[in-house]
């Protein structure tokens, strides 16, 4: 079930931008009415006039805000302003509901010179908000008028969710690419790919890019280092995604690269895996690969998932099981899928004969139960592993975590601000 009541993005063409004026104390003048709640009040009525009758009495503060006091349907990706004239804010405090919390209020930043206020978020749908602002006029004295606003209703039709990979508190494999998917395709991908924000304890170089209208990618330049420590916020909450669809909720996350790089070369034709920890060969593994008409594909690809036992079905790659080539084996040990397609390298003890001699696999990369058992236990979703010397040259965009199939340079072609 999506969340209710996310910050969502403006309708394109539509602002708010009615100006509400409201009177401050002037010098002299009374308490009474300081704090009317009436739009366009305080307008110096029932001033005191100065003792000199040739002084001109002091300008009241003038308040101004880009919503105004009363208004319905205020689009969610409005950015709340409130400005002064003769007189300084001192204070702006903003919140939906009864009551001010963490979650309800709308920090913002108030000028130096107290001149203006402006939020640092967008809005929630379907709230009423209450704006209250205290200023002090050019004479000292003080005022505090509240406002309020309701803001347009959104259908869950109408929010876009996001989801983000690695999941928080991950650790995960040197080639791992940052992926946020949303729930609703996504039509503004510039606007969105703005608020999509990564930092890095290494201080990486990297770049997005839209592999689909639901799906983007981040990677670095090159492979993330060892032990980096990764932080991706998602800001999209209230930002219009597509025709009719603002962000639901701002999504962050934070992972570790591990420590211990391992990254794996599997050459076809000599039917070996050469195995690196931190740029050190740990060993080199016989191995078997796809048979002809099943050739395994070239190309770096990254694990996407780990399974101590798994069931490997023949018919999810489109084989019938009236084939001679059907299989159904309910038990394959530590199984890491590679492509979506279903390629994996896992344990494959019936084929200890053929491996590091002879490719007799459907397409995965079998080894002896003992090394997959080992190669299983140092290896973390995301870490890559780069398959040479296939006859079947082709690894197909997006079969499986292709990002580093491409130059970057290519890659970055994806990113909706290049």
């Amino acid at each position: 079930m999506k969340l209710q009541g996310r910050q969502l993005a403006l309708h394109a063409g539509r602002r708010w931008v009615g100006v509400l004026a409201v009177g401050a104390l002037v010098a002299g003048c009374s308490a009474a009415g300081a704090g009317s709640d009436d739009a366009g009040s305080g307008d110096g009525d029932g001033s005191t006039p100065s003792a000199s009758a040739s002084a001109s009495p002091t300008p009241a503060t003038e308040v101004t805000m880009n919503v105004d006091d009363g208004a319905r349907n205020v689009p969610v990706d409005t950015t709340l302003n409130v400005g002064a004239t003769h007189g300084t804010i001192t204070a702006v405090s903003a919140h939906y509901g009864k009551k001010a919390s963490a979650k309800s209020s709308v920090s913002g930043d108030l000028t130096a010179d107290g001149s203006a206020w402006a939020a640092k978020g967008l809005l929630e749908p379907g709230k009423r908000y209450t704006v209250t602002v205290s200023t002090r006029d050019d004479d000292g004295n003080t005022a505090t008028v509240t406002r309020a606003f309701r803001t347009q209703a959104l259908s869950l039709d109408q929010q876009a969710y996001a989801s983000v990979s690695p999941m928080d508190g991950a650790t995960v494999g040197v080639a791992m690419p940052i992926i946020v998917r949303f729930d609703i395709p996504v039509t503004r991908r510039a606007e969105v790919e703005k608020r999509l924000v990564v930092t890095s304890s290494a201080n990486v170089e990297g770049t997005w890019s839209w592999m689909s209208d639901s799906e983007v990618h981040y990677r670095p330049k090159k492979y993330w280092p060892a032990g980096t420590k990764v932080k991706v916020h998602a800001g999209i909450n209230s930002v219009r995604t597509a025709k009719g669809v603002w962000g639901q909720e701002d999504r962050d996350t934070s992972f570790t690269v591990t420590n211990r790089a391992v990254t794996t070369v599997v050459d076809v034709a000599r039917h070996k895996a050469t195995v690196r920890i931190n740029g050190k060969v740990a060993r080199v593994l016989p191995a078997t690969t796809g048979k002809a008409g099943f050739q395994t594909r070239n190309g770096t690809k990254v694990i996407m998932e780990k399974y101590p036992v798994k069931r490997m079905d023949a018919a999810t790659t489109g084989l019938s099981e009236d084939d001679p080539e059907y299989y159904n084996i309910e038990d394959v040990r530590y199984a890491m899928r590679v492509t979506n397609s279903g390629e994996f390298i896992h344990a494959a003890p019936w084929s200890v004969g053929s491996q590091g001699a002879a490719n007799v696999s459907h397409g995965c990369t079998g080894l002896s139960t003992s090394n997959a058992e080992w190669l299983y236990s140092i290896s973390h979703i995301g870490d890559p592993v780069k398959f040479v010397n296939s006859e079947r040259k082709v690894l197909e965009p997006q079969n499986g975590w292709t990002d580093w199939n491409v130059s970057y340079a290519q890659f970055a072609k994806g990113s909706a601000l290049s």
